[in-house]
């Protein structure tokens, strides 16, 4: 039977509180099991973090961790489905296929190589030690994203008629890009992966919320008029390959 144990078997007690560390049991593996208390939420809510291979459980404030972990044992049956159909992890290891603009690369390690990644003929050469090839390929791989997008923004902006805004790279995984007002865009690393059309559809979308912070046909239209390629296409494919791209260099479960 899947059950909810304390992460520190030591620290059990009889009464569990939010603050408690938590694993679920499913199918005779363990999760991490994440409890929040959130003011909006009007209901105790269950889902299955298949990237990062643990369950998030959101309930009110109002409402009991115990009566939360109870429902959250209930679902251990459709918890323990959405583990077994979700893709399996990409580990950056030696050896490992990996893609850059849209284009596959080999991840090839040698102790010869430099510490820093240099991508050439198809491959990605990397030094040090093996041990951190997955750290240091990100980390080359963020760099890389920052440039890239600095000259998507500065592209677009001009385009758009509005001031260049700060820029962040981040690993958000409900959203590729956002907007803070008209002083900051920030950005996915990841979509440095995908095809250079899908990744400047996504800078274009947020510079276009510099001038409408909305989804209005004004906002379609500047988007449209300031976007060289088809955004249709470019929202399809990440539709149906954005959850992969959050698989490469996820924890393996």
């Amino acid at each position: 039977m899947n059950s909810i144990f304390w992460t520190d078997r030591s620290k059990a007690r009889p009464v569990p509180t939010e603050r408690d560390e938590f694993e679920i049991e499913l199918e005779g593996r363990f999760y991490p099991l994440q409890v929040r208390k959130l003011a909006q939420a009007r209901s105790i809510a269950v889902s299955a973090d298949t990237v990062k291979g643990e369950v998030k459980l959101t309930m009110p404030r109002y409402a009991s961790t115990v009566q939360a972990l109870r429902f959250a044992q209930s679902k251990s049956d459709w918890l323990a489905e959405r583990f077994a159909d979700a893709l399996p992890a990409v580990p950056i290891i030696n050896g490992a296929e990996i893609a850059f603009a849209g284009e596959s690369h080999t991840i090839r390690w040698s102790a010869e190589y430099s510490r820093k990644p240099l991508k050439i003929e198809g491959e990605i050469r990397v030094g040090g030690p093996e041990n951190r090839i997955e750290a240091r390929v990100i980390s080359w791989m963020k760099d890389q994203s920052r440039d890239m997008y600095a000259e998507d923004l500065a592209f677009y902006c001009d385009r758009a008629e509005v001031d260049l805004p700060a820029l962040s790279v981040g690993d958000a995984r409900r959203r590729w890009g956002s907007c803070s007002g008209r002083k900051s865009i920030r950005l996915s690393w990841r979509l440095i992966m995908a095809p250079p059309m899908v990744r400047r559809s996504v800078v274009a979308h947020e510079v276009a919320h510099l001038r409408h912070m909305n989804h209005s046909p004004a906002f379609y239209a500047l988007l449209d008029q300031i976007f060289e390629g088809k955004r249709n296409e470019a929202d399809l494919w990440l539709k149906q390959h954005g959850a992969a791209l959050h698989l490469i260099g996820a924890p393996i479960r």
